[in-house]
């Protein structure tokens, strides 16, 4: 069984209004790259990729303009890929939606939100992910209302062999100081947004310690936007999103070679799954921003990872057609997990 995660860079600009892909000479949101570039990009990837599920961060939006499933689904068929069929959770406004796209004769797939919905007050623990957190980010003694841009998307999965598992997609960013005018305006705005993502890692982390309370396998998996050394703010709050969210090391850890082997290290090289221009610098910046994050049940099932990086990973490497579609399709590269069925 072959499962990947793959954030695509504004996904949503390759379809119309029909959701159909426009895989035409008009630019896409990505520098100098044509919709048709990228569309065809994007095919390559996935072809190469045949995996049995790929949970798509940043996937087209889901509107008055767009269907998101629909979207993915036409996707899959101009290309002819097995995964055939979608899944999403509950919708967003930031045109960046999170959906599983996966192979039926592999895999079914239902979401199965948890936590108990909560109306405009919130609620404390590990309310359902379209609701309202209350939680007390600074240590006044005054509760916070806390909710997700993104919420994630909660899944029972069952391969064909009868393996279940609840897996989760998740796309946690902290925004940037929109609005800030003075150097104090942006970090009073960049401490709060971070501390914001924080407490989203924590509500996040709360309900993988239910369903591991509960007995099930889980499988996280997405864009964290967040991870060792990756800004100023680490040292202020002392932990990353990626750390609370993987757990403390024991039993109830997740594992992530790639986080692990990140987190382990403060100098020298480290994995690497996007690659973004820096104007200023006028050079490429790559950063661990991608994970999977599993129970032990996945390990018992011989467990392996791989991230697909052109510039890394030496079968894509050596294929000069699969190695320019990833630089081209998205500023993310796809990893994935292999596991016994």
């Amino acid at each position: 069984m072959r499962i990947a995660t793959y954030n695509i860079e504004w996904f949503t600009g390759l379809f119309d209004d029909d959701n159909q892909l426009f895989n035409d000479g008009g630019w896409s949101a990505r520098h100098q790259v044509t919709r048709a570039q990228q569309t065809q990009a994007l095919g390559r990837v996935f072809r190469a990729l045949d995996a049995d599920a790929v949970m798509v961060i940043e996937a087209p939006d889901n509107s008055r303009k767009h269907e998101t499933l629909t979207a993915l689904q036409n996707f899959a068929a101009h290309f002819d890929l097995r995964t055939t069929h979608a899944v999403m959770g509950f919708s967003n406004d930031t045109q960046q939606e999170i959906a599983l796209l996966y192979d039926p004769a592999k895999l079914t797939a239902s979401h199965t939100p948890g936590g108990e919905a909560t109306g405009p007050d919130g609620a404390t623990g590990a309310p359902q992910f379209d609701g309202i957190l209350r939680i007390d980010l600074d240590i006044d003694a005054s509760e916070d209302a806390v909710v997700f841009s993104k919420p994630p998307l909660e899944l029972s999965v069952q391969t064909r062999s009868g393996f279940a598992f609840q897996m989760i997609g998740a796309h946690l960013k902290s925004k940037a100081p929109h609005g800030a005018e003075t150097p104090v305006d942006i970090l009073r705005l960049g401490i709060a947004n971070r501390r914001k993502q924080l407490a989203q890692a924590i509500w996040l982390r709360r309900r993988i310690d239910e369903l591991l309370v509960a007995g099930a396998p889980v499988m996280v998996l997405g864009d964290l936007n967040d991870g060792p050394g990756l800004d100023s703010f680490e040292d202020l709050f002392g932990r990353s999103s990626v750390e609370i969210v993987m757990g403390h090391r024991g039993e109830a850890a997740l594992i992530d070679p790639h986080a692990t082997r990140a987190l382990s290290q403060r100098i020298g090289a480290m994995p690497t799954t996007s690659r973004f221009w820096i104007a200023q610098e006028k050079r490429f910046l790559q950063a661990l921003l991608d994970y999977i994050m599993v129970s032990p049940a996945f390990i018992e099932r011989n467990a392996s990872w791989r991230i697909w990086h052109p510039l890394d990973d030496p079968d894509c490497w050596a294929d000069e057609e699969l190695r320019d579609a990833l630089i081209t399709a998205s500023d993310h590269f796809p990893v994935t997990i292999e596991f016994d069925d």
